[in-house]
């Protein structure tokens, strides 16, 4: 007996995502039309939905707010007709692309993208691409800027609505750069194209259009501090208690941990925060939970990470270990304090994944003595640190010997390594 194998079931249609400018439906080119006007449904900002013509005669559902947590309820309810999803500009450059490429995978899109904002704002000021640097203020807080600032360079800012301009103008002021030119571009590509010009200090302009760009050529106030793109920023650049691991050790501490993009730091004993700030300034997207079990020193670590440009730092109060219990997994781990609470060592090493990283650094002869014990049963490196300053001494110079910091790196290895009176 013989039997028919059934059909397989119609493949869904593709979401199209279509970028869409200023300019409207004018801007749109042929393929981009097509998949507008054959849409049965038409989901986007409301803004965008009315530049479409009444050619496009699908049914238009505006974005929900909050939008993330609905966009996955929004796409089911829609699924099996023609869905055209409008997104401003490159749909995957700070777009909803990025959401929708996570809800449905790539294959389940066709993204048509459309000049972006910062496309249009580089071609009105001469600038090359690839040598402006591109910070998002739309959902995210403004003090990420900071991170950017250095004398010279040219930043886009994608503004968060009309307010934008004038609070990027009073973080410049803030940190140093006041005398920055800042342009503010609107309606890049439409027939009410604007721009509006002046500098930091003096920026007294009232919000314009909303859809708007801020164009930064920074410059730093001749007084102001001057912070780098390494580890091993001033100690000036902190508000701390004493609690500090001091620019030299701080250098060599993070060049031992070895930050990469995407990875996470655990910081224990965080102190002002430094190991933890300058781990995330590394990369815009390293990610980093600091332990600190005082809430004053606490509240100083995310006071300097938002000076210091990197505002999404997690700070967690409490002793560790119990702290870090529920924690996402690191990619390293260092420890600046508490090396002989009991549990400590065992917990991070138990956290790592094969090939991460551990840490430690310390000045106590207790705390040195278990790190020793450490680099008797996992290896690695022990080394010690020592710096010293030029001082006056009467009317001549000598050196000024700070504390010598022991320090122990390691990698745990590919295959689970027992810890002292493991049974298993």
């Amino acid at each position: 007996m013989s039997v028919t194998p059934r059909p397989a079931a119609p493949a869904p249609h593709p979401v199209s995502v279509v970028g869409i400018g200023a300019d409207g439906w004018a801007g749109l080119t042929g393929a981009a039309r097509a998949e507008l006007t054959d849409a049965e449904v038409l989901i986007g900002g409301a803004r965008q939905l009315d530049l479409l013509p009444a050619a496009c005669a699908g049914r238009r559902v505006p974005w929900p707010s909050p939008l993330r947590p609905a966009l996955p309820g929004l796409l089911a309810a829609h699924a099996g007709r023609r869905v055209a999803v409008l997104a401003s500009g490159d749909p995957l450059f700070y777009g909803i692309g990025r959401a929708l490429t996570e809800v449905l995978g790539a294959a389940a899109l066709r993204v048509l993208p459309h000049p972006s904002s910062v496309s249009y704002a580089c071609a009105r000021l001469g600038w090359p691409l690839e040598d402006t640097e591109t910070v998002t203020l739309v959902g995210r807080p403004p003090a990420r800027l900071a991170a950017a600032l250095h004398d010279g360079r040219r930043i886009l800012v994608l503004s968060a609505d009309a307010t934008t301009p004038a609070t990027v103008a009073a973080l410049l002021r803030d940190r140093g750069f006041g005398p920055s030119r800042i342009r503010v571009l609107e309606q890049l590509g439409g027939e009410d194209e604007s721009r509006t010009e002046g500098t930091a200090d003096s920026w007294e302009h009232p919000p314009g259009d909303p859809l708007n760009i801020v164009a930064v050529d920074c410059r730093r106030a001749p007084d102001a501090l001057r912070l780098g793109a390494v580890p091993g920023l001033p100690d000036e650049a902190y508000a701390h208690d004493g609690q500090l691991t001091k620019r030299h050790v701080r250098a060599a501490t993070l060049a031992v941990l070895a930050p990469a993009p995407g990875e996470l730091l655990w910081d224990i004993g965080g102190g002002s925060g430094s190991i933890a700030v300058e781990w995330m300034r590394t990369h815009p997207s390293c990610r980093a939970i600091t332990v600190e079990r005082d809430p004053e020193r606490a509240r100083r670590i995310t006071e300097n990470a938002e000076r210091l440009g990197v505002p999404a730092l997690r700070v967690v109060t409490g002793p560790a270990p119990a702290a870090l219990a529920g924690l996402p997994a690191p990619d390293a781990v260092f420890i600046g304090g508490g090396l002989t609470a009991p549990g400590l060592l065992d917990a991070c090493w138990e956290a790592l994944p094969p090939g991460g990283r551990l840490v430690a650094n310390t000045v106590t002869l207790e705390s040195e003595a278990v790190l020793a014990a450490r680099h008797r049963l996992h290896g690695g490196e022990l080394v010690r640190l020592a710096v010293a300053h030029a001082v006056p001494v009467g009317g001549f110079t000598g050196w000024r010997q700070a504390m010598p910091v022991t320090q122990w790196s390691v990698r745990t290895p590919s295959a689970p390594v027992p810890l002292p009176g493991d049974d298993r």
